[in-house]
């Protein structure tokens, strides 16, 4: 993932599609470039389906840090 597309995820708002615990990713989907993306999840804490989160940091290429909204 370049710079620009890293930039363009933190602060995205976006919604689980598979729940998130601590030791498994999850996933989430976001709006970005005019439709949406799905991208693994980590956090620290469970995030169940169909919560809302927050990117707070693109780990690698389809890989972000969430936390819950």
């Amino acid at each position: 993932m370049d710079d620009q597309v890293d930039q363009e995820v933190i602060g995205r708002v976006g919604r689980v599609t598979l729940g998130i615990t601590p030791d498994h990713a999850g996933e989430v989907i976001l709006a970005i470039r005019g439709g949406t993306e799905s991208f693994a999840a980590l956090c620290d804490e469970p995030v169940a389906k169909n919560a809302r989160v927050v990117v707070v940091e693109c780990l690698s290429g389809r890989t972000v840090s969430v936390t819950p909204c």
